[in-house]
């Protein structure tokens, strides 16, 4: 298991997870989604690209309607 901080909240993880499935497991929409990892915007299209590590920190931001 990995330690992460997501949205300010300490998380677990398997190891060796990519953040698209993190977010998958989450239940997270990956169409409507935006990611900041360690600080940086992520583009949907890297998602597959980045394996997690202990430690890292992610802001999952997802649209929220209202009127």
């Amino acid at each position: 298991m990995i330690n992460l901080v997501v949205n300010g909240k300490p998380r677990e993880a398997d190891e060796n997870i990519n953040l698209e499935r993190y977010l998958s497991s989450l239940d997270v929409n990956l169409r409507f989604v935006a990611v900041g990892y360690n600080g940086e915007v992520i583009k949907k299209e890297s998602f597959p690209d980045i394996t997690l590590s202990n430690g890292d920190t992610l802001e999952i931001v997802r649209p929220v309607g209202g009127g």
